[in-house]
């Protein structure tokens, strides 16, 4: 992608979504991805905050159109899913589940457990004083058939499911790039 292309689809993001900081100094600033995804998931937070609304079609066409510029070795888009779901890169046309996910919360590594879902006592604090020791992280994990538990130092999931992490905003995970 051009970099005239590239200005041109931040300052109509810009003009859609935000509302007290430009997008392209937060991309001239990281020059990532991540980064890119992280700005419009702000783009989106700040237009709902102030009252305004989030047009997802209008978002997902921009993301989708970034993430051809990606290197090939990153998920575009990032799903999690259960455990009869394929790990790998994952595209919009080969959905894959991607088992190199990172925070940009909390920057730990998220966790995945195949055939397992996290308990309902499961908790922050939880997370937060046992990650990444995997038996401290299994007293709070249950056995069941399917389906994969993720898990951060500050977010946790348990999904049977394709989920496209779009739909999740409340995960911060971006995918850490696989190996090539």
């Amino acid at each position: 992608m051009a970099d005239d292309d590239l200005d041109e689809l931040l300052d109509e993001v810009e003009k859609k979504f935000c509302r007290n900081w430009t997008c392209k100094y937060l991309v001239i600033k990281y020059k990532s991805r991540n980064q890119v995804v992280y700005l419009f998931r702000l783009c989106i937070q700040c237009s709902v905050a102030a009252g305004g609304s989030s047009d997802f079609l209008t978002l997902s066409v921009c993301l989708d159109t970034i993430c051809t510029a990606c290197s090939a070795s990153r998920c575009c888009p990032v799903f999690i899913g259960g455990s009869s779901v394929t790990n790998g890169v994952g595209t919009a046309t080969s959905k894959r589940s991607c088992d190199q996910l990172r925070c940009i919360s909390c920057d730990f590594r998220v966790l995945m457990f195949d055939d397992c879902e996290w308990d309902s006592t499961c908790d922050y604090l939880f997370l937060r004083n046992n990650m990444p020791e995997h038996q401290k992280l299994r007293t709070k994990l249950k056995k069941r058939r399917g389906l994969r538990a993720y898990a951060c130092q500050c977010s946790w999931i348990s999904t049977l499911e394709m989920t496209d992490l779009r739909e999740q905003p409340q995960l911060r995970w971006v995918c850490g790039k696989h190996q090539d």
